[in-house]
């Protein structure tokens, strides 16, 4: 063929081609997608729950653009005459005249807020979740410790997101919030009434609290949040994706479906599945209507003032605490909001950081590709288990004044039983949870020794009757006995071979300790032996 006819068949290339190739030239686009496009995904359902928190802030971030076109993020006064008639007549700040405007008036806003919310509920939800499934698999090890750090960081700030979100309309019961939150603020000695002043622009209300929430929730956090989101994904995408073991499921392989097409086009219906179900619940269920609270006034406090439930614990926190305080060099420090305003952030930083105490007590450097059933580790689930119980009583003491008007219970009743279970729920939650972890391996060592009942009665010669069990399939036994046992860390003899009395940190000693309470005595079941095994197979059991 000439170079004529070339240059006229590539002429006759569909347009989607020729912009392809013209990319390709210059960004390198095809051998980009070469090397990527059949990357291996594993298929688990609890896997979803990072694709729920992705969707999720990608509703949030699209009914916000919508949202901003609308909102004037303004302290000044004016006076409502919109179609709302209660309100009619009312002065009010700018910023809850607009968002009432956006509610009523807007075509669509009233469903953009509700999405807006929702999304953000189910986002915080979503990531809550799915760290606590990294955390119970372990899928937090080497070399995922600084991915699990960036997904803490991302709830730890759309937490705060949230709560900056729901200020700006400037209603009784997000103005109520902003209070207590100027409060506690102002209880850290020394640099509280820096923060505040920074926050707030001198005294609360003030005129520069909206318009500073409202940068900080639309430019500042959420542009963290992408970045933290986008090298998230870039890590997952090139340390390959964590799977559950299983026949043929190693360290050095991944066992699933291609991203393209097969990943792709499941990715993409979840996405409008949760879009869909997220828009029949802001469809169908309010949240935050602001026109049943009213405009904020200093001089009012909203009824059943509550945050939404993921900074619940937090004023939980500042509900069970003693209104302790102490003077110290003339200066009042009020450790009634003070303790639980330094409590708050461990609560959370606990969960956080554990990924390298963990590291750190097992002194396991190896890369970790498998993921760990939570029956495997009883120390570390029932661990997540207590972290979760202690959450969740400082939520139901967060809204103490709720549990007693609703079920007739006294108030005072509530805040002791959440103070005292603050300190001993967490307790009893680890030592019921590691038990019924012991309790799983121990079921799971006789099914691998004695197979599965299978209903079956038979009576032998001599009179006995016996249940038949029929033993495990080979891809069965391999899941239940493929997980490792490690030793727990020892310092060694007090005494070298030459008598000399051998120096052992304090450090070293702690370590030990904590090695000990992780994979020590009582910590986990051995797992049959082969000889064991093939004892019970010979037929020397019942089997």
């Amino acid at each position: 063929m000439s170079t004529t006819d070339t240059t006229k068949s590539r002429g006759k290339a569909p347009a989607g081609e020729r912009v392809a190739d013209w990319a390709d030239g210059r960004l390198g686009l095809y051998g980009l997608a070469k090397a990527n496009m059949r990357k291996i995904f594993p298929d688990h359902w609890s896997f979803m729950l990072g694709e729920v928190c992705l969707y999720s802030f990608i509703i949030v971030i699209l009914t916000g653009v919508y949202l901003t076109l609308f909102f004037h993020p303004s302290m000044s006064e004016v006076t409502y005459n919109g179609v709302y008639a209660p309100l009619q007549g009312i002065r009010m700040s700018d910023a809850y005249a607009s968002t009432l405007h956006i509610s009523f008036d807007v075509r669509g806003g009233l469903l953009m807020r509700q999405l807006h919310h929702w999304a953000a509920i189910v986002f915080v939800a979503g990531m809550l979740v799915h760290m606590m499934r990294v955390f119970f698999t372990g899928a937090f090890r080497k070399p995922r410790e600084l991915n699990y750090l960036f997904g803490f960081l991302l709830l730890f700030l759309g937490m705060f997101d949230g709560f900056m979100g729901y200020s700006l309309p400037d209603d009784l019961l997000s103005g109520t919030g902003i209070r207590f939150m100027e409060g506690a603020v102002l209880s850290m000695p020394i640099v509280g009434t820096y923060i505040s002043f920074f926050l707030f622009g001198g005294e609360f209300p003030g005129h520069d609290v909206i318009p500073r929430f409202y940068t900080i929730h639309v430019l500042l956090i959420p542009g963290i949040m992408a970045g933290l989101l986008v090298a998230h994904l870039i890590l997952v995408f090139y340390h390959k994706h964590t799977q559950f073991p299983g026949p043929g499921r190693t360290n050095k392989n991944v066992v699933g479906m291609p991203l393209l097409p097969v990943y792709m086009a499941k990715a993409g219906g979840f996405f409008f599945l949760v879009f869909g179900v997220i828009s029949a619940i802001s469809a169908l269920v309010s949240v935050n209507p602001i026109w049943s609270y009213g405009p904020y006034r200093p001089d009012q406090v909203s009824t059943d003032a509550q945050p939404d439930w993921y900074m619940g614990f937090s004023e939980g926190l500042i509900r069970i605490m003693p209104g302790w305080e102490i003077n110290l060099w003339g200066h009042t420090l009020q450790l009634g909001v003070f303790i639980p305003l330094m409590v708050f952030p461990l609560v959370l930083a606990f969960i956080g950081l554990y990924p390298f105490f963990e590291s750190w007590v097992t002194g396991d450097k190896r890369e970790h590709h498998l993921l760990d059933r939570p029956r495997n580790k009883p120390v570390r689930t029932g661990i997540g288990a207590a972290w979760i119980s202690e959450y969740l009583i400082l939520l139901v003491a967060g809204g103490n004044d709720l549990w007693a008007t609703r079920f007739h219970l006294s108030i005072n009743t509530i805040t002791w039983v959440s103070r005292i279970g603050f300190f001993v729920l967490p307790v009893l939650v680890f030592i019921v949870t590691k038990r019924i972890a012991l309790g799983l391996q121990r079921r799971d060592r006789d099914k691998i020794l004695h197979g599965r009942e299978t209903g079956i009665i038979k009576r032998l010669p001599h009179g006995e009757f016996i249940e038949i069990h029929e033993p495990l399939p080979q891809s069965a036994l391999y899941t239940l006995t493929s997980h490792e046992q490690p030793k727990p860390l020892e310092i060694g003899p007090v005494v070298d071979e030459n008598g000399v009395e051998r120096k052992v940190g304090r450090i070293a000693k702690i370590r030990a300790k904590f090695s000990q309470g992780v994979y020590g005595k009582d910590t986990q079941i051995p797992k049959p032996t082969p000889e064991e095994y093939k004892e019970i197979m010979s037929g020397h059991g019942h089997h």
